[in-house]
């Protein structure tokens, strides 16, 4: 990407994929009923501006009553497909400073009573830089993602037990052409939102397969 051309617009296409998660036992362990504990992952992508993010959420997923070596397993396999395009500067810009972050979240699986808002906690966050993928062969990537408790440290070997995501993303850079129209929010092909700026990305979100 060639940040001399500042005066294009350039549009990106990128491919993520959550796969799956392992080391919940932990999570099993301290639930009291894991029949009734569901989990899925949230991720945020930045849109170039600290103050504007998408937001996208795989589908819940129970966690088993037994595993394997002691080291669960769920799936989701879930993929999402978006278009980014906007100024050449802030295309480069958002590959360059900015993350995907992952969240690790739980839920009751039970109705939440009435007049109260059913919420998740999260477990354990983590976070791609959009630089690895950028500078990564043909800008495509798989890896797992540890999630974290958050205000917490751990030494190595305990972190290699805490529960990890695993991910991939594939970027492709698309067309440039000279025009700069005005960004916009979009997701699943329906207007969310606009903004003024162009440095805001328009984004749009698929979620493909389940």
């Amino acid at each position: 990407m060639d940040p001399d051309q500042g005066d294009y617009s350039s549009s990106l296409s990128c491919e993520l994929r959550i796969i799956k998660a392992k080391n919940l036992d932990h999570i099993m362990k301290s639930s009291s009923s894991s029949a009734g504990v569901v989990l899925f992952v949230r991720c945020y992508l930045s849109a170039g501006n600290s103050t504007r993010v998408v937001r996208l959420e795989t589908h819940e997923t129970g966690i088993p009553s037994k595993s394997d070596d002691d080291h669960s397993i769920i799936t989701w396999n879930s993929t999402f497909s978006l278009d980014c395009s906007g100024a050449q500067e802030s295309i480069n810009r958002l590959t360059q400073g900015s993350a995907v972050v992952f969240e690790l979240r739980r839920r009751s699986s039970f109705p939440p009573l009435i007049g109260r808002i059913q919420g998740s906690k999260l477990i354990g966050r983590g976070e791609v830089p959009w630089k690895n993928v950028v500078e990564s062969a043909d800008m495509e990537i798989e890896q797992w993602v540890v999630m974290i408790p958050a205000g917490r440290e751990y030494d190595e070997d305990v972190v290699k037990q805490l529960p990890a995501v695993q991910i991939a993303i594939k970027i492709q850079e698309c067309s440039k052409r000279k025009e700069v129209s005005e960004g916009r929010w979009v997701v699943h092909n329906e207007e969310c939102g606009s903004c003024v700026d162009y440095e805001f990305f328009a984004i749009a979100a698929a979620l493909e397969a389940l």
